[in-house]
């Protein structure tokens, strides 16, 4: 058994945000707990982030729900090839772009979150070197 405390929690004004961050403009911010702050130190404005978070307003999982119908389709899929909010473990990922990063604060673009969404984890994105 696993269990995650959040590092911190998103801060956004908008109320209505994207399904998902490739279609995303919104800015907001990522405060971490103050503990946390000095594993931000080599974090720049222009990088990627991969944020992982907690659908916390997500119903909770039932087996029906192992094959839903997006959206944006026209027919029903399994799960775990959309990127539906109702999952066994109810866990987002997003890439952010970093605008700012102020002590524990990382300003960003790109959300797809509510305002107070659990962050479980921040790490870098890293695209694979060519040949």
């Amino acid at each position: 058994m696993y269990d995650f405390s959040p590092i911190g929690f998103v801060e956004t004004a908008e109320t209505k945000v994207p399904r998902h961050w490739s279609i995303s403009d919104v800015k907001g911010r990522l405060v971490l707990d103050k503990a946390y702050e000095k594993g931000l130190c080599d974090i720049k404005p222009g990088d990627r982030i991969i944020v992982l978070f907690v659908f916390h307003k997500s119903q909770a999982f039932e087996e029906n729900l192992l094959v839903q119908k997006p959206p944006h389709k026209n027919r029903q899929m399994g799960v775990f090839s959309i990127c539906s909010p109702i999952r066994p473990n109810p866990i987002g990922l997003s890439v952010l772009t970093v605008d700012k990063v102020e002590k524990n604060i990382i300003s960003v673009t790109g959300i797809d979150m509510f305002d107070g969404t659990p962050i479980i984890d921040i790490k870098p994105f890293i695209t694979p070197e060519p040949d």
